[in-house]
């Protein structure tokens, strides 16, 4: 049996794993601030650091947030791709 279809399913897993999670993590900062500008006396840190957020994502988006977004993850998801490539590569020499 080819190991080919197990090394797909495993790349293809990987990446989306290492896509999905800066994404939730930047986006609980995000919650995080929201929620902290709910409460009384804390509005402006929680202004001021979903701003901080947005300008991070705006460096990496070319002005826009949604777009840096965008680009985190699929920077990410790329170095994940090539981690397991990587991995794979290593465990099919020594294996």
């Amino acid at each position: 049996m080819s190991i080919f279809p197990n090394f797909l399913r495993s790349l293809l897993l990987t990446s989306l794993l290492s896509f999905v999670a800066p994404l939730l993590s930047i986006g609980a900062g995000l919650t995080g601030c929201a929620l902290i500008g709910l409460v009384p006396g804390f509005q402006e840190v929680g202004r001021s650091g979903e701003e901080m957020i947005l300008q991070f994502l705006a460096t990496f988006g070319s002005g826009s947030p949604l777009q840096g977004f965008l680009a985190i993850g699929l920077a990410f998801g790329l170095v994940g791709a090539l981690f397991d490539t990587y991995a794979a590569y290593q465990h099919s020499r020594w294996g």
